[in-house]
């Protein structure tokens, strides 16, 4: 039966089933995108760092409560589950939204133009939702209502995730995705799905990808120890600032030449490195940071091995010491074939076949995969680039110029909406 069902969704037979009442959701999610996009620059003109988004999640919860669900709060420090009761018996679906901001000081001009600055790593940051939080949020509150509005024609349940900390929780801390796990936001749930808005992708597109979609992601520390000497006498001391240059390079040389890039993709980034006082002191230590992205389990452990192989032969070979930590981070994000097949109808029906294109693996990472750990689910973009721009030409994700165009936001709603119906109707 269950092989006879996915052949019937596989050729697109959705009406096979209870069909859900498209025209309502796209009539209902026009109304609200007033509102919606209202919610939005709300939340992006008051930016949150993760673990700290106490005013979104009050924002949040008002609205939960207006609703009539039932509302937990502090879930993962700063998270608001909701939990909306079908009229009829069924499984139960979670829908999920992250709502943290990122230490970037923003440089759109917009009339909701973030000037928020905070306290992050021991200094003061801009901060702004360079990664479009703030519509992930405003488009799962539309869905909310739209689904609290026609609670009586849902078989089963759905759990709304409102998460902290998707870009990784304070150092010393947990949070994110895993701790909302930990702490049973998904107990009893059968599937999870979440979207992310996409600026180089054009509004009114989704992408998907069955199996993994986004690479998991590790952050590593090396510290270089040295000797401390005069700036004008090298030979005097070991320089840990050279060494730590030769490191760098040395990481590089892992991907480019000893990494099968023709199995899977996979990144070395340093995104920072300290050390040192001033110009005329050679210090006693550098470290430096900064993240690996991989897709394949096999190939990630074989890197792990040869950071640590390349940073500390490198260091030796010019007197110096290294220490290398790398940090258990997000695994990679799984689409569940089945669950993907299933639901492919859905996104068509709701986007348009030709706006639905079936998308390659990239080596961005996202904590959602904890999710996809625990239960079946499925995770796609959506476009938020003004179809007129050119994709090379579109600020990317974490940038100051980031850019989202409102227009994408309805169709968000849309899509969290008929996924939450259709899945529970099946």
């Amino acid at each position: 039966m269950r092989t006879l069902l996915l052949l019937l969704l596989s050729m697109g037979l959705s009406s096979i089933f209870a069909q859900t009442n498209y025209e309502a959701t796209a009539k209902m999610a026009a109304e609200l995108e007033e509102k919606v996009i209202e919610w939005r620059r709300h939340i992006h003109e008051n930016p949150e760092l993760s673990n700290r988004e106490f005013k979104t999640a009050a924002y949040v919860e008002s609205h939960l409560r207006k609703l009539g669900l039932e509302v937990k709060t502090g879930v993962a420090h700063t998270g608001v589950v909701g939990l909306l009761r079908g009229g009829k018996p069924g499984k139960t679906i979670a829908l999920r939204a992250d709502m943290d901001a990122l230490p970037v000081v923003e440089n759109v001009d917009l009339p909701f133009a973030s000037k928020v600055t905070a306290e992050y790593r021991n200094g003061e940051v801009g901060v702004m939702h360079a990664c479009g939080h703030d519509t992930h949020v405003a488009m799962l509150m539309g869905a909310a209502e739209v689904l609290a509005a026609r609670k009586d024609e849902i078989a089963g349940n759905i759990v709304f995730l409102f998460q902290p900390a998707e870009e990784g929780p304070p150092p010393g801390e947990e949070g994110g995705a895993w701790l909302m796990v930990k702490e049973g936001a998904l107990d009893g749930v059968d599937a999870a799905f979440g979207i992310h808005i996409n600026s180089q992708t054009p509004v009114g597109v989704v992408r998907y990808k069955t199996g993994g979609f986004l690479a998991a992601s590790n952050r590593f520390t090396i510290k270089v120890k040295g000797k401390q000497a005069h700036g004008s006498r090298p030979w005097a001391g070991v320089d840990p600032i050279t060494a730590a240059a030769q490191i760098i390079q040395g990481l590089q040389m892992i991907v480019a030449r000893q990494t099968e890039l023709t199995k899977e993709a996979a990144v070395i980034t340093v995104g920072k490195i300290e050390g040192g006082v001033r110009e005329n002191i050679i210090p006693n230590e550098v470290t430096m940071i900064g993240t690996i992205r991989t897709l394949d389990e096999d190939m990630k452990a074989e890197i792990f091995e040869r950071i640590k192989t390349t940073a500390t032969h490198i260091a030796q070979s010019s007197g110096a010491e290294a220490e290398v930590e790398i940090e258990g981070g997000n695994p990679v994000t799984y689409n569940d074939p089945e669950l993907t097949l299933q639901m492919l109808p859905t996104l068509q029906a709701t986007a348009g076949n030709e706006n639905v294109v079936l998308g390659k693996a990239i080596t961005g990472a996202e904590d959602f995969a904890f999710y996809a750990q625990k239960v079946p689910s499925l995770f796609v973009f959506l476009g938020g680039m003004n179809p007129e721009t050119d994709p090379s030409k579109a600020a990317g994700h974490h940038t100051p110029e980031f850019y989202i165009d409102e227009r994408g936001l309805k169709l968000g709603v849309e899509l969290y909406t008929n996924i939450a119906l259709d899945y529970l109707s099946q």
